[in-house]
């Protein structure tokens, strides 16, 4: 590239800078406007003393050089727009540097002041979502949500009793912070640091910590100093800049419990604890927590009742999903709500869960659980391309299923792991409906 390209491309990116503030929804031209109008009379008041000076001063050798220097020797027509045009010039020049020069130590290098300022105007006026579930299907949901709206509310389950988050539990006894980690890390502004150094799991080797999670830790001492759980959530979320909200389904140590078929004795054993479902081998017959009905937190309950999109899923169906919609009053809530409301489905079945499971069984295990009619669109995967593990298949669209229920397919697929959902393919989809708001799509 040559320096006179390199030059002209500066010159329209500069340009593009300059446009973009002008921009509607930027809220910039409204002060814009009242810091013209103030260097307008300022003008005038300026004006008025030099005429002042004209009139009244003596002929001095001076006043030729300030008539040359003001242009005397134009028509005031034109010499109202070489003034008027270099004012203003340099107004937007300096307001354009000053912002840039208060703004530059926040902004993620490479970033433009105009083009991160649009952005956040864009993603502030975003539909109120909420989004339920847990673990890393959850997480991967905010992820791609995120790009459009910083108003998210997150609704995690607090049954996990395994890994890091089950022995703090059992430990300190506060609620398991794992799943609630993992989304405060994926709405963080900065993933690329502070939510790596959230997520960061010790190694063996280190007394007392070896699978312990610095988020975990960093949430349970906070929960000690702030005096709760949910105090403990807010401040996290506040150190990690998130752009949204996370909040527990409930303040109540809830336990899941299951029915599980066996599969070689065909008898049914009853499993105690989220984290002995996967591993029982066999089939989810009905699970539930205990207490059975406990109270919901009660932010949870507003958010859902102000959201304009509700979504539930991707996840562990039973462990991460259900463990929510067991709580009877988040269900109540959701029925109560206006939003729109999405059930995404997983792209995947789950050894130990969902087994031979295809989109139909998931949608009806949930009514099960909870009700039927719950949902206005289903969302599921229609690509079926990609290596999988061996122990896992495809959640496919079974003939029939759109006749009972709505049904948007779409290509969700991650394409380095297949049997997880993409992100950006996934949040993209899901702001279409949100757009749409008059049912599935046809493609």
């Amino acid at each position: 590239m040559t320096k006179e390209h390199s030059k002209l491309k500066g010159l329209r990116e500069k340009w593009g800078d300059l446009t973009t503030w002008l921009i509607p929804g930027m809220g910039v031209k409204r002060w814009l406007l009242l810091i013209l109008l103030g260097t307008t009379l300022l003008g005038v008041g300026l004006g008025i003393m030099l005429l002042e000076v004209y009139r009244t001063a003596p002929d001095t050798w001076w006043l030729p050089a300030l008539s040359t220097a003001s242009l005397r020797f134009l028509p005031r027509p034109l010499r109202a727009v070489i003034f008027g045009g270099l004012g203003i010039g340099l107004i937007l020049f300096g307001i354009f540097e000053l912002n840039r020069a208060i703004i530059r130590p926040f902004l993620r290098p490479g970033d433009r002041v105009a083009t991160a300022l649009r952005t956040h105007r864009q993603r502030d006026r975003g539909p109120r979502v909420v989004a339920i579930g847990g673990g890393h299907g959850l997480a991967t949901l905010l992820r791609g949500v995120k790009s459009y709206t910083n108003n998210i509310t997150a609704i995690v389950t607090v049954a996990d009793d395994g890994g890091s988050s089950g022995r703090l539990r059992e430990d300190l006894g506060i609620l398991p912070p794992g799943d609630i980690r993992n989304c405060l890390a994926a709405l963080s502004s900065d993933e690329a640091l502070l939510a790596q150094l959230f997520q960061y799991r010790f190694a063996n080797g280190h007394a007392g910590l070896d699978g312990h999670s610095f988020g975990n830790l960093f949430i349970s001492a906070l929960a000690d100093i702030t005096g709760s759980f949910e105090s403990a959530v807010a401040e996290s979320g506040r150190v990690l800049a998130t752009q949204g909200q996370v909040l527990p389904s409930t303040l109540h140590d809830v336990r899941l419990q299951a029915d599980v078929k066996l599969p070689h004795t065909g008898s049914e054993v009853r499993i105690y604890g989220e984290s002995q479902i996967p591993i029982s081998n066999g089939m989810v017959r009905h699970v539930w927590i205990e207490p059975e009905n406990p109270p919901a937190f009660p932010q949870a309950i507003q958010a859902i009742l102000a959201a304009e999109l509700i979504i539930v899923g991707p996840g562990s169906l039973y462990t991460s999903i259900l463990p929510n919609l067991l709580v009877p009053d988040l269900v109540h809530a959701i029925r109560a709500s206006r939003a729109l409301k999405l059930f995404v489905c997983n792209v995947a079945t789950e050894k130990g869960e969902t087994t031979g499971y295809n989109c139909g069984d998931h949608i009806r295990v949930v009514e099960e659980h909870t009700s039927s009619g719950l949902f206005d669109i289903v969302i599921a995967n229609r690509r079926y391309e990609g290596s999988i593990p061996a122990t896992i298949d495809w959640v496919r669209i079974e003939p029939g299923l759109e006749e009972d229920y709505s049904i948007y397919a779409a290509d969700l697929v991650d394409n380095l792991y297949p049997w997880r959902h993409d992100s950006a393919k996934l949040g993209q989809v899901i702001l279409d409906l949100y757009q749409e708001r008059t049912g599935p799509l046809v493609e």
